[in-house]
Formats: structure tokens, sequence, C-alpha cells
């Protein structure tokens, strides 16, 4: 019997967790049953950062004319960009390998099952024999995976989700048309990349609004610009079928409120519906742990699961799908398995990024949010063009393409929630994520200090103020360019 302090199951974030282990001394096992780094690095905003760079680049050219630079239709050299791309997708053999050569660890290529609440199988697809191995504490963060609809035709005519993309379906060369299922932040970023590389590209969403966790008028702008690069947006619209010909493949559409149907013809079909757990591969049955309603993995803010040797984080738990959200998950988690202290993991503050075009940043709540709180507040917005920063950019009061930051403030001057669509919107954004979690994290009433005065008093209050504190605990938005300020304070010693 083989028997291990600790259990990691899944190499994304929960690699984090695992190096921690070790440094602590622990015997240790690995379970990741596909390519290591996780969805982020192998198939999700990593890779999709490659095409998206080049795809900004090009709209930026489109409308430099705005500005006196007039250029011609750049020519899309694919091969570079894909193989930019595979680069750092093919990262995860490094990873990999650097597992392998750990002491204390054993790695398992295979997907792991619970037989106990301390055991599990695991299963290889080349026909080895089961291995079970033994724990006193599992990790769980297998993450999720796209969901897909039961559309009629869909299997037989075929199509691409964001796991084949970034495999056996990566294409040779840009589609000459795509449709593409779904109207969140995974359709809209590759109807972003691929419009821009020259490929007809068609939404079906069923909401009202593409991006519909967005703020409407924002959702409403980012429709428009892609309504002028040629992108057709079909709202409250509903597959009926799909089905293919020798030539091309054909999703039938209804409009949910007006009953007419269409027939969109496309070269591909990418499916970006949402996603559902894979708590559901775990066999869950044989432990006590609980699922909510959608199949997500119950966790309390200290990442425990109902099962008391067990802990989940990132994907798996339902709380925000954000590698970020789910590297703040790993940190607190290590600090609960190996600190001096528990530490409660926060989800006010989770801030996003749509790397669209325009790009989409979010924290907080909409105005529809705090309306329905019922909470006393003011919203204003700023535009590009009231800036010179903006305005050098070329954009005037009168362009459709203007890009705005909505603010939504409490009565109290609190920041209830930031809303950026345009240019760079993730770094103008991330300032405010800096400051509304720092607001949380001064949560000591200000009586237990009444009796000191001026910034000794104010030390008392917020002992964080004015150190890099609030920035090292905040969710810094992933992939960005953040990252390079925000990581430095890792470098001091």
């Amino acid at each position: 019997m083989t028997r291990y302090d600790m259990v990691v199951v899944g190499s994304g974030a929960g690699l984090m967790v695992l190096e921690e282990a070790l440094n602590q001394g622990l015997n240790c096992a690995i379970i990741e049953k596909a390519k290591f780094g996780g969805t982020c690095l192998t198939k999700g905003c990593i890779p999709s950062k490659m095409l998206v760079y080049p795809a900004d680049f090009i709209r930026e050219i489109e409308r430099s004319n705005r500005i006196g630079i007039h250029t011609c239709r750049p020519e899309i050299d694919w091969d570079t960009i894909s193989q930019n791309m595979w680069e750092q997708i093919n990262f995860h053999q490094k990873i990999e390998s650097n597992l392998l050569d750990m002491p204390n660890l054993n790695v398992y290529k295979g997907a792991g099952a619970f037989n106990g609440p301390d055991s599990m199988v695991i299963r290889y697809e080349d026909n080895r024999p089961d291995d079970i191995i033994y724990g006193d504490k599992f990790i769980i963060a297998v993450g999720a995976r796209s969901f897909i609809p039961p559309f009629e035709g869909l299997e037989e005519t075929g199509y691409v989700t964001s796991e084949t993309f970034f495999g056996e379906k990566f294409p040779q060369k840009p589609w000459k048309s795509l449709t593409i299922i779904g109207g969140g932040a995974i359709s809209m970023e590759f109807a972003h990349i691929f419009s821009s590389f020259g490929t007809k590209v068609t939404i079906v969403a069923r909401s009202s609004l593409i991006l519909n966790k967005e703020e409407e008028e924002i959702a409403e702008f980012v429709t428009k610009q892609f309504t002028s690069n040629g992108v057709d947006v079909l709202t409250d619209s509903s597959v009926l079928s799909v089905s293919k010909d020798q030539n091309l493949k054909y999703v039938t559409v209804e409009n949910r409120l007006t009953k007419e149907k269409i027939t969109v013809s496309c070269e591909e079909i990418f499916v970006a519906s949402g996603v559902q757990s894979n708590a559901d591969n775990l066999s869950l049955e044989n432990t006590n742990i609980e699922v909510d309603e959608r199949g997500w993995i119950r966790t309390n803010s200290y990442l425990e699961t109902s099962q008391n040797n067990i802990w989940a984080l990132g994907d798996i738990n339902g709380k925000y799908q954000f590698r970020h959200k789910a590297n703040h998950e790993a940190l607190i988690l290590s600090q609960n398995l190996f600190g001096s202290e528990k530490k409660e993991a926060s989800y006010d503050v989770v801030p996003w990024t749509i790397f669209t075009h325009p790009q989409v940043a979010h924290v907080g709540m909409t105005e529809k949010e705090v309306k329905h709180k019922g909470i006393p507040y003011k919203a204003a917005k700023n535009y590009y063009s009231e800036v010179v920063g903006g305005i050098a950019m070329g954009y005037r009061k009168s362009d459709e393409d203007n890009g705005f930051i909505k603010m939504i403030i409490g009565q109290d001057k609190k920041i209830l929630g930031v809303h950026i669509v345009g240019p760079q919107a993730s770094i103008l954004l991330q300032t405010f994520v800096y400051l509304m979690n720092e607001g949380y994290q001064c949560s000591k009433k200000a009586e237990d200090c009444a009796e000191k005065k001026g910034i000794e008093g104010l030390r008392m209050l917020c002992p964080q103020m004015g150190t890099y504190v609030p920035i090292s605990d905040s969710m810094v938005i992933h992939p960005s360019l953040n990252e390079l300020t925000a990581w430095v304070f890792e470098k001091f010693d």
C-alpha cells in the first residue's frame, strides 16, 4: 500500500500548494491525466493571448489613419503566430520534467477517482493496470470543461471547443467562416481573434445581450463594434439543429422572440456555451464531499470541503472561473495548511478582463446589481475622448468606438463597481482593485484605536496603509501587464 502525506489532483493552481507541501518535507503525489499546467497554460488564457495580441494589432492598424498613420491591410503570418502560441503551451513539458525530478514526489499520469475518503484509483489510457494510492490529505484542483449542448446533429457534424482548438483541431490557417455558439468571454475572444484575421464570424447567443454579466451599455457597445467589423451577432437565438454537407457546416437558428428561422453556413463551428464541473469524474459518492445543484464542489471560506481531509480550489468550486482567483485560493490554502493561523479566502474584490475588441474590464457590482440590493449609489462615466491620452489615440466625442469607464459609488464614497470598455482596460482597472481590496482589509472598527491620534491611530486601524500588502493580497488580472508591477514584490528577499 502506497500512502502519501498529500495528494494533489490536477496540475494548474494545485501546483502552488504542492510546491509548499514539498518545501515542508511532505511525501506527495500529483495526479494529472492531461498536459501539466492546467487550463490556463494548455488550453485557455495564456495561449489565447498569443492570438489576441496580433488581433489587437490588426485592429489598431485599421484605425491608424485617424492619427495620421496610413497603412495597408497587414499580411498575416499564421505559422509564426501559431508557433508563438505552441511555444507557450509546450511549457507543460518542462513542468512535467521538473516534477519528475523532484524528491518526495510521485507523478501519476492518469485519471484519479475516489474509492474511499482517503484513497484513489488511478486509471491510465494506455491499458496499464490501475494504481490505488492512499493519502492523509487530498487537494482537488481538476477544473472544468466545456459544456456541450445537446443540439440535434452536433456530434455527427463535428465542432471545436477551446480544449480541442488548442489541440488536435487547431486549424492550419484561419477558417474562412466560423459560427460561434455562446455569448460569453470565450466566444468574444475568439470572435475578435478570427474576425481580425479575416474570418467571417457569426455569434449565436441565447440571451438578449452578449456578455450578459457586464453593464448593459458595455454589452451594447461591444455588439456595435463587432457589427462594424463585419461580425453577425444573433442574440435571443436558439440553435435548432446542426448539419453538414461535403463543403460546409450549417447551423439552423430560431429567434426566440420573433420565431424567425435562419440557417448560417460556415466552415467550422466553435462551441463556447459555458463550462461544467469535472467533479463528476471523481466518484465523489465514495466520499462525504457535497456538490451544489450544478455539480460544483462546495467549499467554505477556508477551501475545506465537507470531507475533513479534502480541500478544493480553482474552477472546481464554482466560485469565479479565473486563474488569478485560483492563485489567490492556492495562497490561502497553503497558509491554512502550513501557516501559523488560518486565513479566509475573500471574493469581495474579484476582477476580470475579457480580451476582446474593445477590451472589457470589470470589478465589483453592476448598476443593476446595486439597484437590486437597494444600495443608495451614484454612477458616472468618463470617455476616452474626454482626456488628452484618449484624444492622442484618435478618439473623438462622436466616434462610435469612443470607450469609457463607468464607476458606481455608495453614499460614503465607497467604490461599489468599476467597468471599463476600451484600449488597455485591464491596466486601467487594476488600480481600483487595489483600492477596493485595501478598503475591505481595513475592517477593524475605528473605536478600537480611538485613543490614538493622527498617523499612529490610522496605522492601528489599517496597518497595511502605505505598504504593498494590499497589492500582494489582491487578485491581479491574468494574463495582463499588471503582473509586471504586481509581481515585483516577489523579488524581495
